[in-house]
Formats: structure tokens, C-alpha cells, sequence
């Protein structure tokens, strides 16, 4: 498995915690738990022990690697061919274990937390005909399903230093210690990702020729850095040094690069370098072993519908047209008449009054103007919710090293206990990517209403049972949510004044509207990443740079930004249907309260809680 960065923590439920969590939850008021709810949270615990134990990075994020699970913050996850096929004979058990905890023995919330978990299994169960890539339960869980174990923007390579630097805390020499085993870990999992690498391909696997190009070239720039002053020597050196611990970290940790590390890396390298001559510049997954089917499962996983490709593809066509049609209306109310809608928002884009300096006085500004949203939507809050969060949020831009190839923004999740706030990620390799209009969009999406706010309601409420933490990788809804957080912005008044952010905001959405139709262009009909990042430029008026980006992560994890429109489109339709039921009961702020409590599932479990929140009389029972 490779830890994912945008792993949410987010979910509800009224069964007991494990003793790591921070406190035990109350019961829901929907009803009282009963004695069947014994034997299954006893199950799910097990679950939880399992999951962690798979994932050691995992447990480090969440605040979880210390007390009996000490052990696990000297680990990383097994990368081998083992290790995935052990993942789907535990998925079909763990279906199998599901089967004898019958629903009319269960509470409501055991019956939503088994659910939550019977569509996981099912999903990692089906991942079995697709003997290539990271296609597993915990892949699924953690948003990197796709079809290469190495790309521009997966592999140990990518996330190991950033990890270690970021979330693995250092403060006794015990810490120190586990950080060097971890060190001593990374190369041993690059070695087995490069065993997979020659699997891969005998079976024809093999990356585009312009992902291996991006790749190999990321992975000759972290060998051309001497080993003294690799990230993952120098992180553990500042570590140490804050915690004031004597002893010679950071030179063992050079010794382990050195001697161990870089050797694997340069032999992956090579690895990839050899595929070169047999790539092709196709970038659909139509082309490999069943590779239609795998679509569907990847679609169906990333979405949590059973909707084709086809669906998916018109449902972009259709709502990319209509948000145009909008923005269009608010671009000739400024007197912007000329030349396409992506036209004219192309040109806004590249007006200096829009850009930031792309210089590192002028990457400061910018970071500092996003601190400044996200002070100010804190006050608007109260429209949108009930809930009292305090959801403490850290910007920082993406990491020089791996800036090629990573995305634009995205959001690490505070820690279980609190210590750590959620951080919020973005790329500013180039400010021209990122004209300030375009950036409150994106500040609530990652921040706060969006994904900061719904890991806040874990970490500050500790009400969520810890297998619903770690089972809380449902795409639809993480990123449905965060796109409708986006438009809450707009909903609570945040463009009142400000025309330019509130096209900004439209063309965010429209650009995921844009996702649907390449995305299912590159991967069901066949076209190329040329024809796929000239669409996306046409429709999104964004800069070649960001759309070619895009289109790359699209072609490494195929599927993947399909979740957010048909997520968004979901919550909006459930929204209005609870809007009609509940006529003068209907109270916007209990229905956000919601969907932040019910946490991350299935659409098709969100749907039922909604038809519960209805029948309840628009009362919250969570």
C-alpha cells in the first residue's frame, strides 16, 4: 500500500472505541445498543488491529504507533506480491465474518457501520481479477488505486522522505531509533516494488512513456543529491536537534541512504529506464489485461455508484455546458464579452492584477493570503452548521523534491489526539498556476468547511468508532463533500463581494465537471493525453502546465476525479429531496450537520441515513 496524503478522518457512529481512541462515544439516540452489538464491535476492533498492523504509516498519522502498538512506528507497509494477495483472502473473510452478525440483532449505528464495512470488503474482493498496479482494499481506502506500482506520483520514492518528515514524531531516542528502522524500511520497499515493476510488465503493464519520462526524471534528481543532505537524513538531523537528543541520527541516516537506499533506488531506476523502449504513448487503461472491466471496478470504487462510463461522461458534458452558461452571465455583467468562456477566464488568469510574484517573496504572499480565507470564512460558519469546531489549520506549500510530480492542493488530516493540526498542502512550483481568484475555491474545499472541518469532528468530538477512521476512504463522499463545502462558501457570502472569486468558485466546479468528460475519455473511449489536455484547456481555462498535471494524475489513478462532481451531484440531489419532505422543518444547518456526522460512506448509505434524517423530522439522531 502507498499512504495516501489525502486519507480523511471523518466518519460517525455510536459504538465503542478501542482503548487508543480518544474517548468512547455515547449511544445514539436512534437506539440503544443492542446485544448483538457486543460481538461485532468486538469484530470491528479486530479489523481495526488488522488494518493497522497492514498499514504502519497509518497509525503514525493518526496519533495510534505508541502504548501496545509501539512497535508499528518502526514499520512500513509490505509492498510485495504477498501482501496483496493476503489483502483480498481477507476481504473475502472478512465478508464471510460480516454474514453471521444478522442486521435485525444490530442497532442502527452497528447496522451503518457494518454496511460501511461490507461495501470496503466487496470492493477489495472484486479488486482480484486485476493482477497489476495497487488494487486492493487498502488502495481503494486510501484513494491510490491504479495500475502502476511507481508513477510520477506513486512509490515510496515519492511519498518516504515526505512521510517521515512530515508526520513521524521524534522526541526520545526511542522515536530516533524507529525513525532509522523506518529509513532501513524504504529501501526495502523500493526493492519490492521494482520486483512488482518486472512482474508488471511480463504481463504487459508497462507506464506511458511520458509518466516513466516524468518519473525517471523525478528519481535522478533525489540520487543527484548527496546522501548527507537527502531529506530523509536531514529530517531525523532536525528532529533530533529539536528534541535535543545526543547521538549521531543523522549520520546513521546518511549511511542508510547511502548504502542501502540509494542503491535500490538507482536499481528501480533502472528497471524503469528499461521499460522506455517498450512504452507506449497510449494513456487508457482500455489497453491493458481487462482493461474495460478494470475501469468499471475503478470507477466503481472511486464513485460508489454502478454508473458506466458512458453515464459519467455525459453527466460532465451536461453540467461542464450549464455552469458555462452561468459563468458567461456574470463575465458580460463586467463587460468581459470576447472569445469563449475559457477564453476570456484564460486571460483573467494571466492578467499580473490576478498573479502572485512567482518569486519566494511572492510565494509568501500567497500563502499568507490563504491564511487570511480561512480566518475569514470562520465567522460565516454559523449559517451552514450547529457544530462548534475549532479545526486548526497549517498551510505549507509542497515540497520542493516532489512538487513535479504531486497535485495541485490537498489536505494531511490532524492527528486522533489532537497534537498535530490538519495541514493544508499547495504546489506552487509556478504561482502562474494559481491567480488569486481561483484560490478561495480550493482554501474551503481542503480547509474549512471542507475537509479540515470534517476531520475536526473527529479529533475534537471522539465520537467515531476506530474502524470507521480507517474505513473512511469512500471518494464520492470525501470529495462530494468537499466540492459541496465549496459551494457553501459561495452560500454563506463569501463572493458578495468579490465577482472575480465567485467565477473562481464556478470554474472550480466546472473544471470537476471537466474531470468527468476526460477521465472517461482518456480511459473508456480511447482518447489521447494530447486530445485529453487540449479538452480540459478548452473547458477549464486553465494553463497547459495545470492541465497536462491533471491529466497525468488521471492516467495514474484512473477514476479517481470522478468521485468529486458525482459526489457533489449526490449530496445536492439528497439536499433537495430532504428540502421537499421536510418543507418548514427543513433546516439547512441540520442537514450539514449530517452529513459531517454520518462521516465518510457509501452514496448508497448516505442515502439511507438521509431517508432516516427525513423520517426523524429533520432531527440529527447521531
Amino acid at each position: 500500500m502507498s499512504f495516501d496524503r489525502r486519507h480523511l478522518l471523518t466518519a460517525a457512529g455510536a459504538t465503542a472505541l478501542i482503548a487508543a481512541s480518544p474517548q468512547a462515544p455515547k449511544a445514539a439516540k436512534s437506539g440503544a445498543a443492542t446485544p448483538g452489538d457486543a460481538a461485532i464491535n468486538r469484530y470491528f476492533a479486530a479489523v481495526s488491529e488488522d488494518l493497522l498492523k497492514a498499514a504502519p504509516e497509518q497509525a503514525t498519522a493518526y496519533g495510534l504507533d505508541t502504548g501496545a502498538r509501539a512497535a508499528l512506528k518502526s514499520e512500513l507497509s509490505d509492498a510485495s506480491m504477498a501482501h496483496i494477495t493476503a489483502d483480498r483472502a481477507w476481504c473475502r473473510a472478512g465478508l464471510a465474518k460480516l454474514a453471521s452478525f444478522p442486521d435485525a440483532t444490530l442497532s442502527p449505528t452497528a447496522r451503518l457501520n457494518k454496511a460501511v464495512l461490507h461495501y470496503a470488503f466487496e470492493v477489495g474482493r472484486d479488486a482480484a481479477p486485476f493482477d497489476y498496479g495497487e488494487n486492493t482494499f487498502l488502495s481503494a481506502q486510501s484513494e491510490a488505486a491504479g495500475p502502476y506500482v511507481v508513477s510520477q506520483q506513486s512509490g515510496v520514492y515519492s511519498s518516504g522522505a515526505e512521510f517521515l518528515d512530515s508526520q513521524h514524531s521524534v522526541k526520545t531516542k526511542t522515536d530516533a531509533e524507529a525513525y532509522l528502522a523506518r529509513v532501513h524500511a524504504v529501501a526495502r520497499t523500493l526493492r519490492q516494488e521494482t520486483e512488482r515493476l518486472k512482474k508488471d510488465a511480463g504481463l504487459g503493464v508497462i507506464a506511458p512513456d511520458f509518466i516513466l519520462s516524468n518519473t525517471i526524471s523525478q528519481q535522478q534528481g533525489l540520487l543527484a543529491i548527496k546522501a548527507a543532505d537527502a531529506r530523509l537524513a536531514t529530517a531525523l538531523g532536525a528532529k533530533v536537534k529539536a528534541a535535543h537528543l545526543d547521538g549521531d541520527y543523522q549520520a546513521r541516516a546518511t549511511a542508510i541512504v547511502e548504502k542501502e537506499v540509494y542503491p535500490a533506488l538507482a536499481a528501480q531506476l533502472a528497471t524503469l529506464k528499461g521499460l522506455q523502449a517498450k512504452a507506449g504513448h497510449d494513456a487508457g487503461v482500455w489497453r491493458l489485461p481487462n482493461g474495460e472491466a478494470y475501469y468499471r471496478w475503478l470507477l466503481r470504487e472511486s464513485t460508489t455508484t454502478n454508473l458506466t462510463p458512458d453515464e459519467v461522461h455525459n453527466m460532465g458534458l451536461e453540467q461542464n455546458k450549464a455552469i458555462e452558461a452561468r459563468m458567461d452571465g456574470l463575465l458580460r455583467a463586467q463587460g468581459l464579452t470576447g472569445g469563449s468562456v475559457s477564453d476570456r477566464m484564460a486571460a483573467l488568469g494571466k492578467d499580473p492584477k490576478n498573479l502572485f510574484p512567482n518569486t519566494d517573496a511572492g510565494r509568501e504572499q500567497l500563502i499568507a493570503y490563504l491564511n487570511g480565507l480561512i480566518a475569514g470564512v470562520r465567522p460565516k460558519l454559523s449559517k451552514a452548521f450547529n457544530l462548534k469546531l475549532n479545526a486548526p489549520v497549517n498551510v505549507k506549500r509542497v515540497p520542493v523534491d516532489i512538487q513535479d510530480g504531486a497535485g495541485q492542493g490537498y489536505m494531511n488530516s490532524g492527528s486522533i489526539d489532537g497534537s498535530r493540526p490538519s495541514t493544508y498542502y499547495i504546489n506552487l512550483k509556478s504561482t502562474e498556476t494559481w491567480p488569486k481568484f481561483s484560490l478561495p475555491s480550493l482554501t474551503y474545499h481542503e480547509t474549512i468547511p471542507g475537509h479540515a472541518w470534517q476531520g475536526a469532528y473527529l479529533t475534537e468530538t471522539g465520537k467515531l468508532p476506530l474502524m470507521r477512521i480507517l474505513v473512511s476512504g469512500f471518494n464520492a463522499y470525501v470529495e462530494g463533500y468537499a466540492l459541496y463545502a465549496e459551494q457553501l462558501g459561495d452560500e454563506m457570502g463569501m463572493y458578495d463581494d468579490d465577482w472575480a472569486g465567485r467565477l473562481g468558485y464556478l470554474q472550480a466546479q466546472k473544471f470537476r465537471a471537466v474531470r468527468l468528460v476526460v477521465d472517461t475519455g482518456l480511459h473508456a473511449k480511447r482518447w489521447s493525453r494530447e486530445q485529453a489536455v487540449q479538452w480540459a484547456m478548452d473547458n477549464a481555462g486553465r494553463t497547459r502546465l495545470a492541465m497536462t498535471s491533471e491529466i497525468d494524475r488521471y492516467t495514474g489513478t484512473p477514476g479517481q476525479a470522478c468521485g468529486y462532481k458525482v459526489g457533489h451531484t449526490e449530496i445536492n440531489r439528497l439536499r433537495d429531496h430532504a428540502k421537499a419532505a421536510l418543507g418548514p422543518k427543513y433546516d439547512l444547518r441540520n442537514f450539514d450537520d449530517l452529513l459531517v456526522k454520518t462521516g465518510a460512506v457509501p452514496l448508497t448509505v448516505l442515502g439511507a441515513q438521509v431517508e432516516g434524517y427525513i423520517k426523524a423530522g429533520g432531527v440529527v439522531n447521531l
